[in-house]
């Protein structure tokens, strides 16, 4: 029986790792959008490399699969905009930045950010 029991508690640890890890997931995807705002703004133009580069330094760890179609429906949304270089070592490279909306955006979320965040502190 105390095996069984055991188990039990291993497979419901399991779960809630993965469960947790799900939730940090969630989370990362849904301030990523502020985060590229907030790099682009700061960095003034950026290829999608760099912006993946800025946001690893930042321990926000993406993959190109996720910043792409990101990166285009930000475009779609008039957040962002770009900008084709001719590259010396391959194609053509999309340069992206800001546009004066995606500022307006990053200021408004980054305000709902500040506030989420002390209101989370508050309950601990």
């Amino acid at each position: 029986m105390h095996g069984t029991v055991s188990a039990l508690v291993n497979k419901s640890m399991a779960t809630s790792s993965k469960e947790i890890a799900n939730t940090e997931a969630q989370m990362r995807k849904g301030v990523l959008e502020l985060c590229i705002l907030l790099v682009l703004s700061k960095g003034g133009e950026m290829y999608a490399s760099d912006i993946l580069i800025a946001l690893k330094t930042h321990l926000l760890l993406v993959v190109e699969g996720t910043l792409y179609p990101l990166l285009n429906r930000m475009k779609s949304g008039e957040f962002l905009d770009y900008r084709w270089e001719e590259s010396q070592s391959g194609p053509p490279r999309k340069y992206y930045r800001v546009t004066t909306k995606g500022k307006q955006a990053a200021s408004t979320l980054l305000t709902h950010w500040n506030s989420l965040a002390k209101t989370i502190t508050s309950l601990t």
